[in-house]
């Protein structure tokens, strides 16, 4: 091989993973030894710092109020008194909050779902003239905390412009502001940015119009990044307290997120952590089903 040619072969060749130890370093044993030691002990940290709340909460949902009282940091409860989770979910009425909740949940996800697809196709895709100017009005309600808005966002729903109408004690009050994610919204549209656009411009030429390129090759392409979108936009709503306590006053029509803390002033605390063990249950469910494709979402996003 002449030199001109290797020259081009060692430019064309990937240049090697840069690492913090290099192959030789990992070759000793003890510097093996000792960094696969703090892996272990980082990992065995996280693992307890993110279980023990959990462990708490179960042990605290099986014991007794006087003796989650006087043993608050036991291990195990004595005695074990598993059936406060059947009686809070009789006596609390658990299950009539958890259903105002999965109703609550599923319409905020399919909103958020559709307007974070749509206006992140809208601006990696399609591209109008104005969707710079878009894209920096999204960014910059980033930076706005979400109660400064409450008292704006209150008054709207209670008078919608244009319409004249109030959906306030309506699960559309807690529908339709939660489409306005921005968060979402740059998560698809960079995800949808890393697709080639000789995809697009191949459907175009077959006659492909935007509806029929957004509905046949970009969602079935996107199923990682929906899934990101989905698991964000399900726990965002699981969790919300703040708003639904503002836009639902009708004690009937809560989540479980406000109906717990009311119900607190009248229980007992032990019924109270029972609900609470309820309430964490669903979320950490829908996590452990679609962990691999969260995980393979953010990757493809770029999300650090």
């Amino acid at each position: 091989m002449t030199a001109p040619a290797l020259g081009r072969a060692r430019r064309a060749a990937p240049a090697p993973p840069r690492r913090i130890l290099s192959e030789r370093d990992w070759s000793r044993p003890a510097t093996r030894a000792g960094w696969r030691g703090m892996h272990t002990v980082l990992f065995l940290g996280l693992l307890l710092f993110g279980a023990v709340p959990l462990v708490w909460m179960i042990r605290a949902a099986a014991s007794t109020t006087t003796d989650l009282v006087q043993r608050p940091l036991a291990v195990w409860p004595e005695p074990a008194k598993w059936s406060n989770i059947s009686d809070a979910w009789n006596l609390l009425g658990i299950d009539h909050y958890l259903l105002n909740t999965l109703w609550l949940v599923a319409g905020s996800w399919l909103v958020q779902l559709i307007v974070a697809t749509t206006a992140g196709f809208a601006l990696a895709v399609i591209r109008p003239w104005y969707g710079r100017y878009v894209y920096a009005a999204l960014l910059a309600t980033l930076f706005v905390p979400g109660t400064v808005t409450l008292v704006a966002l209150y008054m709207t729903v209670l008078d919608l412009p244009g319409l004249g109408v109030s959906i306030a004690d309506t699960p559309w009050a807690i529908w339709l502001p939660a489409g306005a994610h921005a968060f979402n919204i740059l998560l698809a549209k960079q995800f949808f940015q890393a697709i080639p656009a000789e995809i697009f411009e191949a459907a175009q030429v077959d006659g492909a119009g935007w509806f029929t390129i957004f509905r046949r090759i970009v969602l079935p392409m996107s199923r990682p990044v929906l899934a990101v979108i989905s698991l964000l936009s399900i726990m965002t709503a699981w969790k919300d307290f703040l708003w639904p306590l503002i836009a639902l006053s009708d004690p009937e029509t809560q989540p479980l997120a406000v109906a717990l803390p009311r119900l607190a002033q009248n229980t007992d605390p032990a019924y109270l952590v029972a609900g609470l063990l309820i309430a964490s249950v669903p979320p950490i469910v829908v996590f452990l089903l679609f962990q691999r494709h969260i995980v393979r979402g953010i990757g493809f996003s770029g999300l650090k």
